[in-house]
């Protein structure tokens, strides 16, 4: 059996930088994207789909977007 994917990694929020916060928030949104489907082969086929459809693509940027408010309140950035 594999190690079960980190959601959170290294367990926290707290990031040095809102640079790093905003990176962390987007690997938090492709680790949903990996649990959420979980098979390597099957989210190739489907990234071409994604890649071409704006409202597909906005999505994303909010779900990223989402991510990173979450880590901004955790970090105070906005104080």
């Amino acid at each position: 059996m594999s190690d079960p994917t980190l959601l959170i990694p290294d367990n926290t929020l707290i990031t040095n930088s809102p640079e790093e916060g905003r990176a962390l928030a987007v690997k938090m949104a492709r680790l949903t994207i990996k649990i959420t489907q979980p098979d390597a082969v099957i989210r190739e086929k489907l990234r071409p789909v994604y890649a071409n459809d704006a409202a597909m693509l906005i999505a994303i940027g909010q779900t990223v977007a989402m991510e990173f408010a979450t880590i901004a309140r955790a970090n105070g950035y906005w104080k």
